[in-house]
């Protein structure tokens, strides 16, 4: 369900504000002041996420493949391992 929900962030002069897309995946636009609130851009930030939306699939292999290497180090008796990866 597509939805923009507005919370109070700080007293009642900033607020929170985050798009959910059609995937329930939430999105933040940022926090706001009431000066700084137009909702006709709210509105078009939104309407931007929802149509640019995709549905976010997490591949956790390499996560899985790191956690094997960290539990045979550990196994082997090398405390640090010797893993370095470069991004």
């Amino acid at each position: 369900m597509k939805k923009i929900n507005i919370t109070k962030h700080r007293d009642n002069t900033h607020y929170n504000i985050h798009v959910i897309d059609s995937f329930g995946q939430e999105h933040h636009l940022g926090f706001f002041s009431i000066k700084d609130a137009f909702f006709s851009s709210i509105e078009r930030q939104a309407e931007e996420i929802w149509l640019n939306e995709t549905k976010n699939v997490y591949d956790d292999s390499l996560d899985k493949a790191i956690q094997n290497c960290i539990e045979l180090d550990n196994k082997a008796g090398r405390e640090n391992g010797g893993l370095s990866v470069n991004i």
